[in-house]
């Protein structure tokens, strides 16, 4: 039955929902939300996303429904966290252009690693204590989570898989995410993940803020990410009892705890409210691009925000680069040089990038720092300045996709030396690029 529901999602962002599992017909409660006594003897927990008094728009909570409480467990101890960190002051900072070759994945005949003894912090910014931050992981794994969950105090989780579907086991029901797919598990909402092979994605985490859809403006009511093509779990729940010890593993202020229990976490018969966990195919996205002139800036690509307190400023935004039409005139197509004051985060789930066909690989990464230089290579630049402008697909076979922070992130000692990624050839890229200054240059008579 659990694989069946994975084909069972309720649509919609943000919505209102409610769900129980069909095995406990009528296990929601009926006008209320703490009955004396709650249907199938179940307990009522409320998971809060929001503070109690934010205005209705943004107060996020759901009430749950379980066998068992979460406060059942015993004390937390602290934990390795392997290559997990908040340690933004390790090494020195480097503002120089940074690109990784594709992360390794661990061979499972060699080591078994799972989601959470796989994740990676490459880098970030801010802080946990203070709920304002960034941090960007990668995880690498090849073996199922047994008997154990996940769950982050800090902050939500937006998981990009890159090689390798996964399937995760939440409170709320599961979800089976593809390449190609994303998914937000949000703070304090506990999760165990199941792969099928070697495996390997992105990961971005906001400290104190969820992510939301941006602001269409202009655009008008349709386009970018549709609220009806994010997809939520319904109500799954298993009524298990585990002798030797089922283990929760809670990310808080930074650090690693697990504490044991003897029943697993995912007993939640019914639910309902709007702070859920989602997923999105990104194929859905409806993609606005230049249809004049100019080469538009990559905002219009947005497909979720991170807010700040500063109106139109993230502390995180996920932005894609999917297959579309390029059809501007007389344009310089690939995207402009640039020095930005957000930090650029990239990655590749597949295919090649249009501004760097050769070294940006599927499975890899690139970071440009605020204010550092970047642009297209010098191949890319001599072969679009002569290029003939007919209507031509762009990144036909790819998705790239980009975190972009207002954070000055700093980069840590795993992604700047131990994982042994780092491609230091990456500047010569943009070695070739020579001066085609014409000081005799005069514009062409019309």
């Amino acid at each position: 039955m659990s694989e069946m529901l994975c084909s069972f999602y309720m649509s919609g962002f943000g919505n209102e929902f409610s769900s129980e599992d069909p095995r406990c017909p009528g296990a929601l409660p009926e006008g209320q939300n703490t009955p004396q006594v709650c249907p199938y003897g179940l307990y009522a927990e409320q998971l809060s996303g929001s503070a109690f008094t934010c205005p209705r728009p943004a107060n996020k909570r759901s009430w749950l429904y379980r066998i068992l409480p979460s406060v059942k467990h015993k004390p937390f101890t602290l934990v390795p966290c392997g290559n997990l960190t908040e340690n933004w002051n390790e090494v020195e900072p480097d503002p120089n252009q940074l690109r990784w070759l594709p992360f390794t994945v661990p061979k499972s005949t060699e080591k078994k690693v799972d989601f959470v003894a796989g994740l990676h912090t490459i880098c970030g910014a801010g802080d946990t204590k203070s709920r304002n931050g960034i941090a960007i992981h990668v995880y690498t794994c090849n073996s199922s989570m047994i008997d154990r969950c996940f769950n982050n105090s800090d902050g939500d989780f937006l998981i990009v898989p890159q090689q390798g579907e996964i399937l995760i086991t939440t409170e709320f029901g599961k979800m089976k995410v593809e390449p190609n797919e994303i998914c937000v598990i949000q703070q304090g909402m506990r999760f165990s993940v199941d792969v099928f092979g070697e495996t390997r994605g992105y990961i971005l985490e906001v400290y104190g803020s969820h992510f939301e859809l941006p602001d269409l403006g202009p655009i008008g009511a349709n386009g970018l990410a549709n609220p009806r093509d994010f997809l939520c779990p319904v109500a799954w729940y298993e009524d298990r009892k585990v002798a030797t010890g089922y283990t929760i593993i809670n990310k808080y202020q930074g650090k690693l705890f697990a504490c044991q229990q003897d029943f697993s976490p995912f007993n939640v018969v019914a639910w309902h409210g709007n702070y859920t966990p989602y997923k999105y195919n990104l194929k859905n996205f409806m993609v606005i691009n230049c249809v004049a002139f100019d080469h538009a800036d990559p905002s219009i690509f947005t497909v979720l925000t991170a807010k700040t307190t500063r109106p139109g400023v993230a502390i995180a935004d996920f932005v894609i680069f999917p297959p579309r039409w390029g059809v501007a005139d007389h344009t310089f197509r690939p995207p402009y040089y640039h020095r930005n004051c957000m930090s650029e985060f990239m990655g590749l789930i597949h295919g090649h990038y249009e501004a760097k066909e050769e070294g940006f690989q599927p499975g890899g990464a690139s970071l440009h720092s605020i204010m550092t230089p970047h642009g297209p290579d010098a191949d890319c630049f001599e072969k679009n300045t002569t290029a003939e402008l007919k209507p031509e697909r762009v990144a036909e076979g790819t998705m790239a996709f980009m975190f972009e922070s207002s954070f000055s992130m700093a980069v840590t000692k795993w992604g700047l030396q131990t994982c042994q990624k780092l491609d230091k050839s990456y500047y010569q890229c943009w070695e070739p690029l020579c001066s085609h200054f014409n000081p005799n240059w005069k514009p062409s008579k019309k």
